[in-house]
């Protein structure tokens, strides 16, 4: 039996409750969703007691499933006033799984707001809130290095933690959850729930899985052999095979600013001349001669192994990846193109707790206002350091890049729903615009991955610089992908999923071996549709409309070079993205 645990911060009471029987299909970013669909007025105040921090294994976190391992955390975000569900990879869902939480429920605020806690939850699901008053202000890393030094005989537990961003309550601020290593460096960055973490006075989390055994699943042979054909895939794909293992996820560096479509110096050129110095080729070539290890998994049970360890010059550790889009926020957006001052950037954004894709994005709004120049890695690491200090110019930076931008006029501020724009332009990507207009998330690329078949060729091919097919591509990527999210899927097994039949087959046929019930593809689609629909109706409950499902001006007026390519979607096109709302939600019995 899966259940919720409910940690009351304003009694400091713990206790667990069995998953209400129509949530049995739910897992992920579907459970968080419906929660704070349910329990959170959709006009909470997101730093106030009525708002709810929910962390959620996907459906299948807990087994061996590969690429499952992931986190969805959800609130009502400080960044957007909308619900937000941040993904993370890591170790947590995994422990989570293993000890039957199908979520944890963070709710209430302590009387005395000066208090900092950490929640310590054992493999047999006892729980404790512990006063850490003296680790308030500390990084990640030396919150997750104190963990370890009052745990010196355990080596099997997962940290959640919260940097000085989120207790200082910035909306730039992320959740960071530990990898396989114990580093603090996978994160739940986007739409500031960082600060709801804070605004909960938590800041840290410990969940031990020790001596927990994978989750049994209610026909094991059939689980494995489906698991084989879904592994066979992801290793077969040539995405997911070769280029994400051998490159990282920053193997599109090239081939996005070949398409025209890689964001340079804010969103003024769809090329950056040095895009050498911060590709996947070089990092991968960069970390060899540093003696570091060019592949692992971020969470067990990873068989595409696209994750990276950037190592300074005398070999030492610095920080992960850092990821495509790390590189291109806080690299080409900044017009910086030496990845060492990227990685200082990128391992300070997750010390701090700061979404690197909001902050390269506000750095590179507020370049563009002509405070700091553009290239200028020096100051950007100054301007960044500057969000914890509590200073005017802090607080605008961390709050991300809408209040930057506003702040110091500067007219083209590439945010949608108040949160920052991805590495991709959609003036020559049209589909990954209508994902960045539409989604509930604000603008947010993995909300559907339109890159696949607009430049990657992935899942057939839809041409990038026309408005025609888009809007149909991004719904399905969405719906698509809130499925995904729900299971605990990594992200990236959609592309043998698009491309080979089998694969989506498998994952049907693991739900079903693992549930003992059946799934097929229609009930698969309907729980991404769920997800979906809770999001768009708490949104809309929160004063969202049509209005709110559009580019910046600027996406459909000014051109974008090479292509001198402009936005060209209807509005009508958008607002036909979410037309299975209504009857979903009648299905639901909410609206």
């Amino acid at each position: 039996m899966r259940e919720i645990m409910r940690v009351n911060m304003s009694d400091l009471s713990i206790k667990t409750e069995p998953l209400p029987a129509g949530w049995a299909r739910y897992g992920g970013r579907v459970l968080t969703s419906a929660i704070i669909f349910t329990e959170v007025p959709a006009d909470a105040d997101p730093l106030g007691a009525d708002n709810k921090l929910v962390f959620a294994p996907g459906l299948l976190g807990g087994t061996n499933t590969p690429n499952g391992g992931r986190l969805s955390v959800g609130a009502k975000s400080p960044l957007t006033g909308g619900l937000k569900e941040s993904n993370s990879g890591g170790q947590a869902a995994h422990a989570f799984g293993k000890m039957g939480l199908a979520a944890v429920i963070v709710e209430g605020k302590p009387a005395d707001s000066s208090a900092a806690y950490m929640l310590v939850i054992e493999a047999d699901k006892s729980a404790r809130l512990e006063r850490v008053d003296a680790w308030k202000g500390m990084g990640n890393y030396a919150v997750a290095e104190a963990i370890k030094a009052i745990r010196p005989a355990d080596d099997h537990f997962s940290t959640i933690t919260n940097g000085p961003a989120g207790e200082m309550g910035l909306k730039a601020s992320g959740i960071a959850v530990s990898d396989m290593k114990g580093y603090p460096n996978r994160f739940a960055g986007r739409g500031g729930l960082g600060a709801v973490m804070g605004s909960k006075g938590l800041k840290a989390i410990v969940v031990s899985d020790k001596g927990l055994k994978n989750v049994e699943h209610a026909d094991k042979e059939a689980f494995q052999a489906a698991m084989k054909v879904f592994a066979n895939a992801l290793t077969s794909h040539p995405v997911s095979g070769q280029g994400l293992p051998t490159y990282g996820t920053n193997v599109l560096a090239n081939i996005i600013n070949e398409a025209g479509g890689y964001p340079t110096r804010n969103f003024s050129d769809g090329r950056f001349e040095g895009v050498e110095g911060i590709s996947g080729e070089k990092q991968r070539e960069v970390t060899l001669e540093r003696g570091g290890n060019v592949k692992h998994g971020c969470h067990t049970g990873c068989v595409i192994q696209c994750s990276r360890y950037w190592f300074d010059k005398d070999g030492h550790y610095k920080t992960k990846g850092p990821e495509y889009e790390s590189a291109w926020s806080l690299g080409a957006d900044c017009g910086i193109s030496d990845m060492d001052v990227v990685a200082e950037l990128d391992y300070t954004c997750g010390d701090l707790g700061l979404d690197t894709i909001e902050m390269g994005a506000t750095l590179a709004v507020y370049m563009d206002s002509g405070a700091i120049a553009f290239g200028d890695g020096d100051a950007a690491l100054a301007t960044l350091k500057e969000t914890v200090t509590g200073s005017e110019l802090g607080r605008a930076i961390g709050d991300g890049a809408e209040a930057t931008g506003v702040k110091y006029g500067v007219a083209h501020i590439p945010v949608v729903k108040h949160q920052a724009l991805p590495a991709y332009d959609p003036r020559p990507i049209q589909g990954i615009g209508v994902t960045y207009a539409t989604s509930t998330q604000g603008a947010d690329h993995t909300a559907g991955y339109a890159i696949t078949a607009n430049v990657l060729a992935v899942g057939g091919t839809v041409d990038p610089l026309k408005s025609e097919g888009q809007a149909a591509l991004s719904q399905g990527l969405q719906i698509a992908t809130g499925m995904l999210d729900a299971m605990g899927f990594c992200i990236f097994v959609a592309f043998p999923v698009l491309d080979i039949p089998e694969a989506f087959g498998a994952i049907a046929d693991m739900v079903s071996a693992h549930t003992g019930e059946t799934w097929d593809a229609d009930a698969l689609m309907a729980i991404g549709k769920e997800a979906l629909t809770y999001e768009r109706l708490f949104n809309q409950h929160a004063g969202f409309t049509a209005a709110d499902d559009r580019l910046p001006a600027f996406f459909k007026e000014v051109p974008l070079p090479p292509h001198n390519a402009v936005f060209t979607v209807t509005d009508a096109e958008l607002d036909s993205v979410f037309d299975f709302v209504p009857e979903t939600a009648a299905g639901l019995g909410i609206s």
